[in-house]
């Protein structure tokens, strides 16, 4: 069994009777996934002869369009309660980031740019696709800390307490709840792993084969992850989630075929 210690890391200050500033754990490990995501994009741009500064410059533009659309798409489908508090919109260091609503963003903004520019973008999504993967497994811990997208009740050994602020109504009286964001984290250590060591190379002759491995092994786990989760974005009695990973596998499965015959 473990807990979270809280979500706030450390607190710097006050300054001029202004202060502190509070430095929350979710913020620490966003940053600190994206630092390390584009560290590795760039050895990779290298390592593929491509030009790593004109990766970077996309990727500026594909985080930023990543970030609004994660915010925005958590939003949208929490709409009654961000109407009622608008001010909350932004409060972004208390969570409410969706990976669904990321990629579209990112994928709008940074292939918008990419492609206005001339600039190879199924081989840019190539590349960053192990760094998206490893980014979602060091971010989720995020939710670990401010003690948020948790599954259902459970006794197993592995059990995560949840303080009775956190837990749903009609679950006061339960104390363990599954860790979701703890298999959602290793899962996208081992799509990581797979995306490096298994298929880089093999699909390496087909620009964008990658990329749409890593949506369908992501999207794979998702679903059955989402099962679990009690503070699932719905869409009438469906899951959001697992509707869109079903998608996903879909395209993923269509298109690496595709790409690879088109190679050939």
């Amino acid at each position: 069994m473990f807990r979270s210690p809280g979500p706030v890391a450390f607190e710097i200050g006050p300054f001029f009777g202004i202060g502190p500033l509070t430095i929350r754990w979710y913020g620490v490990l966003i940053a600190f996934a994206m630092a390390l995501g584009l560290w590795l994009a760039y050895r990779e741009a290298r390592a593929r002869g491509e030009d790593p500064e004109e990766l970077l410059k996309t990727a500026e533009f594909a985080l930023i369009g990543g970030l609004v659309g994660a915010r925005l798409y958590y939003v949208l489908f929490n709409l009654d309660y961000y109407l009622a508090t608008p001010f909350k919109i932004i409060a972004v260091w208390e969570g409410g980031l969706a990976i669904h609503g990321g990629l579209i963003g990112g994928l709008l903004a940074g292939g918008g740019y990419a492609w206005a520019r001339g600039l190879p973008v199924a081989r840019y999504l190539d590349i960053v696709a192990p760094s998206l993967a490893l980014g979602q497994a060091i971010g989720r811990w995020g939710n670990f800390f401010n003690e948020e997208a948790f599954g259902r009740p459970t006794e197993l050994p592995w059990k995560l307490s949840i303080s009775p602020p956190h837990r749903p109504l009609e679950f006061q009286d339960a104390e363990h709840f599954h860790p979701t964001f703890l298999y959602e984290s290793l899962w996208d250590l081992g799509v990581f792993a797979v995306l490096v060591l298994l298929l880089r190379r093999r699909l390496a002759r087909a620009s964008g084969a990658l990329f749409l491995a890593y949506l369908g092994l992501y999207s794979a786990g998702r679903i059955w992850i989402e099962g679990l989760r009690l503070d699932s974005l719905m869409l009438g009695p469906v899951r959001v989630a697992q509707l869109v990973s079903g998608l996903a596998i879909l395209v993923a499965g269509i298109g690496i075929p595709l790409l690879l015959r088109r190679q050939r």
